[in-house]
């Protein structure tokens, strides 16, 4: 499919890699609805798209952690022709397993798992009845191996990974793309808020990821790996010992 008109829905798009694929998609000519839960930076940002892309864009604020919420993004995947769907909110959390809140994790696993499904499975159903779409699961590098002081979010990230790879598997031949994202550090707020700000600081940019998501679309490709180097650590993973890839996923969690 082409991305040049119809609807796409994009989470986490208040800032970081959401504001990049919801830019993209205005630019190609497509409306959006916006969802984050900064209603003020996300109204903001609509403005903006309308004024230089000429775009209708709306806008939902909504704690995609929380199922009432949620409930409302999935009222409007189920009430309009929403041909792209971007998975992008998440977050992570930095420490030791054993040292975590467990409501943060609980809120991280609801958010970067169940919300994530929740759209998802929302998305396809329309998009198979109408024999076209795109849904894109942001993952990470991180997906590829367990990651010690990052834990749960690797885990979050892996679960992500497999259910995309099954969800290509039964979409593809309905007319609908499914793709994972495995981004690895990028200019965004993601280590801030992971509350390690100086975490691996050789970070690949917005648009950069931007860029490898829609060519990974046009080849209809099951996984998109941005950048070289991680794609190359990302593919050599499962060949390399379990305890050695800890080490190495350590000290990069850790590298400043």
């Amino acid at each position: 499919m082409t991305y040049s008109s119809g609807w796409a829905l994009v989470t986490g798009a208040s800032s970081g890699l959401g504001r990049g694929f919801a830019t993209r998609l205005a630019a190609d000519g497509m409306s959006l609805v916006l969802v984050a839960r900064s209603t003020g930076i996300l109204h903001d940002f609509a403005d903006e798209l309308r004024e230089e892309y000429g775009v209708e864009v709306d806008v939902v604020g909504a704690d995609l952690g929380d199922p009432t919420a949620r409930a409302k993004v999935v009222a409007v995947l189920e009430s309009r022709p929403v041909d792209v769907l971007v998975n992008n909110a998440g977050f992570a959390t930095s420490g030791d397993f054993v040292d975590e809140d467990p409501a943060r994790i609980t809120e991280l696993v609801s958010l970067n798992c169940v919300a994530l499904t929740v759209l998802a499975h929302a998305a396809a159903a329309g998009m198979v009845a109408r024999g076209r779409g795109a849904i894109v699961n942001v993952a990470s590098t991180a997906a590829f191996q367990p990651i010690p002081t990052m834990a749960t979010y690797a885990a979050s990230k892996a679960f992500v990974l497999r259910l995309s790879l099954a969800m290509w598997d039964e979409l593809r031949t309905q007319g609908v793309t499914v793709l994972a994202l495995c981004p690895g550090a990028t200019e965004t707020d993601f280590w801030r808020i992971a509350g390690n700000p100086d975490g691996f600081k050789r970070r690949r940019t917005v648009s950069q990821v931007v860029r490898t998501c829609f060519d990974g679309l046009a080849k209809g490709s099951p996984v998109a790996i941005d950048g070289p180097l991680n794609t190359l650590l990302a593919w050599a993973a499962p060949f390399v010992p379990t305890r050695l890839t800890m080490v190495v996923a350590r000290f990069i969690a850790r590298r400043p």
